[in-house]
């Protein structure tokens, strides 16, 4: 597939999803991927893991039921039930290095 095809494509899924954020559920792949798994994520990264046949839109009963269990206080049992909730690389703050820079 040649990069002006795969860059429209991606523009017109990326437009007929329904929202900025949509729950997308992953496919097994050559490479290790894991199959069920419910992942939030923007826009253009579900267009781009539909169009890589990595991923697959969320029915909207899978989507309810993500949004619930991420809604409620931190259940780890909860979400182990659905599968591992990946929310992307999110960098948490240090907190040595936190304090570390204060004066005292």
């Amino acid at each position: 597939m040649d990069l002006k095809s795969y860059y429209q494509k991606l523009r017109e899924l990326e437009g007929a999803l329904p929202s900025d954020y949509v729950v997308v559920v992953s496919k097994e792949t050559p490479d290790g991927g894991r199959a069920g798994t419910l992942t939030e994520v923007p826009r253009r990264l579900a267009a781009k893991l539909i169009l890589d046949g990595a991923a697959e839109l969320a029915t909207e009963e899978q989507t309810r039921t993500l949004r619930k269990l991420m809604s409620e206080p931190d259940d780890r049992s909860a979400m182990n039930r659905v599968g591992r909730m990946d929310q992307g690389n999110v960098e948490q703050p240090n907190a040595n290095r936190l304090e570390g820079n204060r004066k005292k």
